[in-house]
């Protein structure tokens, strides 16, 4: 009798990871070291907001589907822009709109979109970095590669 081999999963098919908004925001803490919930929970939702009005399509919506609810519905609020601006023009447009500086802002949005990257999965994260501009990767935490000459 020949036997089948069990079918690979492939790293998408496999559960992703399913985080309560209350996880999320913890985890926001502990990676950008803030002293309250409340201060991690502001910098979620305006990073997340910001990152609404760049991502359009299947990925904004895969995205929104992996994410917990509270802030899925920060991300889909926002009104995608027409043009995506690059990933450092993301932080100095977000410094503007939180009356931060530009290194807290870019600190914010690491802390942030690090776990975001996690709950997207590899490969929504890299069809999200497909479509966006240059420099989103560094955002999220990884390298980004400059395309061969």
């Amino acid at each position: 009798m020949v036997t089948q081999p069990a079918p690979s999963r492939s790293a998408e098919a496999r559960p992703l990871q399913v985080m309560t908004f209350e996880q999320m925001l913890e985890k926001v803490r502990y990676e950008g070291a803030y002293p309250t919930r409340e201060r991690a929970e502001t910098a979620v939702r305006a990073v997340l907001a910001a990152l609404g009005r760049q991502l359009t399509g299947d990925e904004r919506v895969e995205l929104a589907a992996r994410l917990p609810v509270e802030a899925a519905l920060v991300l889909t609020a926002q009104i995608p822009v027409v043009e995506p601006v690059t990933g450092w023009s993301f932080v100095k447009d977000l410094a503007s709109r939180t009356d931060g500086t530009l290194a807290t802002t870019r600190w914010d949005v690491g802390a942030v979109l690090a776990p975001v990257g996690d709950l997207a999965g590899p490969d929504l994260l890299a069809r999200i970095l497909a479509q966006l501009p240059q420099g989103y990767a560094l955002l999220f935490g990884r390298a980004e590669l400059a395309p061969a000459a």
